[in-house]
């Protein structure tokens, strides 16, 4: 029982907690910052611009590469053709059949002139028959084992190769791209930026919002407040008979007119609130107090006061991240037409590397894996391409004319930003100065209104007129502190500077 307690008083406390979450503007900054998906994938774009840049810078080394290839084949690649395997086979066998036919006929020869007998003639063809018996068994072997070297047995071949390739000259082509993908890396964190001013831009409308509709709110309940007074006070003079029924009408319809005016700010107020939590990323049905919205005054926090907005110096339009992408996008461009050029120059690149086969054919063909290394240098020179370069370097230069005019319009416009916000804020302060004048005379007017309906000096009409004014005043003095806000909010944006 005890523990359940325990539990259900740290419940309370917890909801209490959450109940009274106090949001600053740069706390709703940040949690508009790590909520935004956009802003994470600029971020990851930038962070594969940054990539893309040292995978592009890895050009100027030398690449190394290897190669490894079997390959099954039915027959073998054959030097000799059967006739000359067939002839190396048997070379002993034809040289000593042509040399006993040629000793045989001299023997015979021999015979018929009587130098040596048949008896001899036999002896020596006998002994001539062995001994070529012999040498031709020997030539055969020979000849079998030269056929058997000229085999090839590339049935089944093993290559390997490791080579390495060194850009020498590549018509600038690497520089090029290396440039380029510099340029991307800025364009991506310009972009970052960009996404980080917008998110500012819109978590300050959306909190200086909700802090002018709780004002408002505030500002009908407090005319709500007034106006049912009077129309009580009105009812009492009804029944004194000092003031008519047409006049209690008059009241209650203004009573009416101040509860729809509390219910439409009510209204106005939930939706801020709730488009405020989404840009946040907290449950939109979650109660939230902003620090601003019960302050008396709204005084100037951005930075940007009425001084800086003259001051010249700082109104540079160089700062907007958009003006810096319009630039690198010129850029770009200048460096895309060298890259095409690059491709109609010659290229000059050194190579080497080490091969191994099997079989290989340093010592005849051999079953064995064998080497060697070799270095060189490869050239390509492109020779006729029918103006194809020269077109493509005419469009290049075309796309740069264009992307440096949309720079130089959107500069044009963004200055002319800076100029309208710049007076914006100047109008904000000058209003701002107004309203609160007014105010004051609002409320003097009110008071007098009141004690000289009460002296009955003043009519019903006159009194509701001045609450009115009162009420009136009041809301422009709220409108020109949110513009004053938003006026310097906007120009901070329009020069990239809302940090």
């Amino acid at each position: 029982m005890k523990r359940t307690g325990i539990i259900f008083i740290f419940l309370v406390g917890f909801l209490t907690i959450k109940a009274q979450r106090v949001l600053t503007l740069d706390s709703c900054r940040s949690m508009a910052l790590r909520n935004n998906k956009q802003l994470h994938i600029s971020r990851l774009q930038r962070e594969v611009a940054v990539n893309t840049r040292k995978a592009v810078q890895t050009k100027y080394l030398p690449k190394v590469n290897g190669i490894g290839t079997y390959q099954f084949s039915d027959k073998e690649v054959s030097i000799l053709n059967a006739s000359q395997k067939s002839a190396l086979s048997n070379v002993g066998t034809h040289l000593t059949s042509q040399t006993g036919e040629v000793i045989t006929g001299i023997v015979s020869d021999l015979v018929q002139k009587g130098i040596i007998s048949i008896q001899q003639a036999q002896f020596f063809e006998g002994i001539l028959e062995t001994a070529g018996a012999s040498v031709g068994s020997m030539l055969n072997n020979a000849g079998e084992r030269i056929k058997n070297a000229f085999r090839t047995d590339t049935r089944n071949m093993f290559v390997g190769s490791v080579n390495v390739t060194q850009p020498i000259y590549m018509g600038g082509a690497i520089t090029a791209a290396n440039k380029m993908a510099k340029i991307g890396e800025e364009m991506a964190s310009d972009g970052v930026e960009l996404k980080l001013q917008t998110i500012r831009h819109e978590t300050d409308q959306a909190y200086w919002l909700v802090v002018s509709l709780k004002q408002k709110r505030r500002l009908a309940e407090s005319y709500l407040q007034l106006i049912e007074q009077f129309n009580n006070d009105v009812k009492k003079m009804i029944d004194e008979g000092v003031a008519t029924r047409a006049d209690g009408l008059r009241t209650d319809v203004r009573v009416n007119e101040a509860e729809m005016t509390k219910i439409q700010v009510e209204d106005g107020l939930v939706l801020a609130k709730m488009y405020l939590c989404q840009l946040c990323g907290i449950p939109m049905d979650e109660d939230i107090t902003l620090f601003d919205e019960d302050k008396e005054e709204l005084e100037p926090t951005t930075g940007m006061t009425l001084e800086t907005a003259n001051d010249s110096v700082l109104l540079n339009p160089d700062n907007r991240p958009e003006l810096r992408i319009l630039q690198n996008t010129v850029d770009l461009t200048k460096w895309n037409t060298k890259l095409t050029r690059a491709a109609y120059l010659p290229q000059i690149a050194a190579i080497g590397g080490y091969t191994i086969s099997n079989p290989s054919v340093f010592n005849g063909f051999e079953r064995k894996f064998k080497g060697l290394f070799h270095i060189g240098v490869a050239a390509r020179i492109p020779i006729w391409s029918w103006f194809e370069g020269r077109y493509k370097i005419r469009a290049n230069r075309a796309a740069t004319q264009i992307a440096q005019l949309e720079y130089e319009d959107a500069r044009e416009k963004i200055e002319l930003q800076i100029n309208q916000n710049r007076f914006k804020v100047k109008e904000a302060y000058k209003k701002l100065a107004m309203t609160r004048k007014n105010v004051e005379q609002a409320e003097e007017n009110l008071r007098c209104a009141k004690l000289g309906f009460q002296e009955g000096v003043m009519q019903i009409t006159e009194v509701m007129a001045a609450q009115t004014a009162w009420q009136q005043a009041h809301t422009q003095k709220i409108d020109a502190e949110i513009e004053v806000k938003l006026s310097q909010v906007d120009l901070l944006k329009a020069l990239g500077r809302l940090q």
